[in-house]
């Protein structure tokens, strides 16, 4: 039993917490699959959260900014098993089938599937793989990937045309979306991406709207919102940190002190 992390089979991850968990990525870099045995999960994707029982498979779009949260089961433990879908995988896919996009994709980034026993045996069929790591190899999960997708296909064939839609971000407005995203705690090559930027072009493009680098803009704003929320809203320091987009609290604190000359535990009093 994994306690307070995650075991990773290359494209297939088994997660286990007995406490409440914010950790993992902010950035969701391939389309996957998941699917909750047990606790309860908040995800917030696009201003949109999403709460997340037991029993319940969704899928999520690749390229999307996310926040989680996950919550054990009372006396328990949050487990879940999530399916990533890779760009190498799905290009094979398609070849092979010879599935390819019909129309542009109009639905949610995080779909709720409807719960049917394809779904449910494929994620049992998982198990024995993540219980025991010498049953595990490039091949077999190769082609457990490739049979998770087969079932997406067949039980909702709506996904074909976001599964093979291999198209790259294009540049968009910047400004607006630093602005809605700041607070999401990735790279700045990440975002430069999420732009539809090369990173020399984003910093170009970031110092003329902002006429100060993203990686000091982004922590002053950063600051200035955990600053409003402990002083004016009366939010607990650990419970801002990490909303406002730090990773580590000890850097959180440093940070906040040059900045206000006081310590955001200080200022809580």
């Amino acid at each position: 039993m994994i306690q307070g992390g995650a075991k990773e089979l290359q494209l297939i991850l088994f997660a286990c917490y007995p406490y409440t968990s914010r950790e993992g990525e902010n950035f969701i870099p391939e389309h996957s699959c998941n699917y909750i045995i047990s606790g309860n999960a908040d995800i917030t994707i696009a201003g949109k959260t999403y709460h997340c029982k037991p029993g319940e498979f969704r899928f999520f779009r690749r390229n999307q900014l996310s926040k989680y949260v996950k919550y054990p089961q009372a006396g328990g433990e949050y487990r879940s098993i999530s399916i990533r879908m890779d760009q190498e995988i799905l290009h094979s896919v398609s070849a092979e089938h010879n599935l390819h996009v019909a129309g542009p994709y109009t639905g949610e980034d995080c779909v709720l599937l409807q719960p049917n026993a394809l779904l449910k045996n494929y994620m049992e069929s998982l198990t024995p793989y993540l219980n025991d790591s010498n049953l595990s190899n490039d091949a077999l999960t190769t082609l457990k990937i490739k049979e998770a997708i087969m079932i997406l296909l067949q039980t909702h064939p709506e996904l074909k045309n976001i599964l093979f839609d291999f198209t790259e971000p294009g540049k968009i407005d910047l400004e607006a979306y630093m602005n809605e995203n700041y607070k999401f705690n990735v790279d700045i090559s990440r975002f430069a991406y999420l732009t539809g930027r090369s990173l020399a072009t984003f910093k170009r493009d970031f110092e003329r709207i902002y006429h100060t680098p993203p990686n000091r803009w982004l922590q002053q704003k950063r600051l200035n919102d955990a600053y409003y929320l402990i002083k004016e809203k009366g939010q607990r320091v650990t419970d801002v940190y990490m909303d406002v987009g730090f990773k580590d609290l000890s850097h959180f604190s440093f940070a906040f002190k040059k900045a206000y000359g006081i310590t955001p535990s200080k200022l809580a009093l």
